[in-house]
C-alpha cells in the first residue's frame, strides 16, 4: 500500500525532523543527521526501563543520546502532533512500534529497513536471513504505510551475507542506510518503488531459534551461533555458544563439523 498523506520534504530543505528509535543500532543514524546540519525537533524513543531488580531505570540508548545532543525526548507517540507544524519528517529506526494512521495522516514518515523487502518484513530480518541460508541482505529507505513493511522503497542496497554475523551485518546495514538516508535528504526522495517478489515474514526470535540442534549439518549449526544467543545444553545445564566455525574433516568421504566455543 502506498501512502497518499503528507508530502516527503524537497531536496537540501533541511527538513524539521522527528526521529523513532529506542535501541544503540539507531544512535548513530541520529549523530549523522544532526552532524548534516538537519534540525532535530523531537526525538520519540520507548520509556525508560528498570535496571536489574533495583529501583532505578534506564533511558534507551536513542533517549540518552538526544539529551546529550539538547534534542526534546518523549516516550508518547502523539508527541509529534503537538509538535506539528514544526516537524516535516519522521524518521524511523528500530523504534520497536507501529505508527499509527492518525500519525501517517499527518507527518510524512520513512524507515530504514535491513533487508532487501519484500523478503523479511518484520522483527528480525537480518536473523531470518542468516537461519535461511540467504546469500544476501541489504537495506532499504522505505515509506511507512499502515501495513506491516509494505511502503515502497525510495532506495536500496546489497551486501553478501558469507559469515558475518547478525552484530556484523547490523553494524553494516545500518551504516549503509544511513547514507543512503541522507542521499535522500540532499537529493529529494523521488517517486519510490512499489515492492515485488516473494513475501517472507522475519518473526521475532524465540529460545528455540537459539538452541542448538546437533542432528542438524554443520553449516545450519554455524548459523544459529552467528545470529547470538546459541546455546545448548549438558547435564541439566544451559551452556552459552558465543563462536562457532564450519571445519573439513577429512577422511574417506569429507563431512564438515561445526566447530564451537562453549
Amino acid at each position: 500500500m502506498t501512502n497518499t498523506g503528507p508530502e516527503l520534504p524537497s531536496p537540501n530543505s533541511h527538513p524539521r525532523l522527528a526521529y523513532l528509535g529506542t535501541p544503540a543500532l539507531a544512535v548513530a543514524p541520529l549523530d549523522a543527521l544532526v552532524a548534516a546540519g538537519h534540525d532535530g525537533v523531537l526525538v520519540v524513543s520507548a520509556a525508560d526501563k528498570r535496571r536489574g531488580r533495583g529501583p532505578e531505570f534506564s533511558a534507551s540508548p536513542v533517549k540518552a543520546r538526544a539529551l546529550e545532543l539538547g534534542i526534546e525526548v518523549s516516550a508518547d507517540p502523539d508527541s509529534l502532533l503537538r509538535a506539528v507544524p514544526g516537524i516535516d519528517l519522521g524518521v524511523v529506526v528500530a523504534y520497536g512500534r507501529l505508527i499509527r494512521p492518525h500519525l501517517l495522516a499527518t507527518i510524512p514518515f520513512v524507515n530504514l529497513h535491513v533487508s532487501l523487502l519484500p523478503r523479511w518484513r518484520g522483527a528480525a530480518p537480518i536473523e531470518r536471513a542468516i537461519l535461511a541460508g540467504d546469500i544476501t541482505t541489504g537495506v532499504c529507505v522505505m515509506e511507512i504505510t499502515e501495513g506491516l513493511d509494505e511502503g515502497a522503497v525510495f532506495a536500496r542496497s546489497e551486501t553478501p551475507i558469507g559469515d558475518k554475523t547478525v552484530d556484523e551485518l547490523r553494524h553494516e546495514l545500518v551504516a549503509e542506510g544511513t547514507r543512503l538516508l541522507l542521499e535522500c535528504l540532499a537529493s529529494g526522495f523521488g517517486t519510490p518503488v512499489a515492492q515485488s517478489g516473494n513475501v517472507t515474514y522475519a518473526a521475532k526470535l524465540t529460545a528455540d531459534d537459539r538452541r542448538i540442534d546437533w542432528s542438524q549439518v554443520a553449516t545450519q549449526i554455524a548459523r544459529v551461533i552467528r545470529i547470538g544467543g546459541a546455546f545448548t545444553t549438558s547435564g541439566g545445564k544451559r551452556l552459552k555458544v558465543p563462536r562457532g566455525r564450519v571445519v573439513e574433516w577429512s577422511t574417506e568421504s569429507s563431512t564438515s563439523l561445526a566447530e564451537g566455543e562453549v
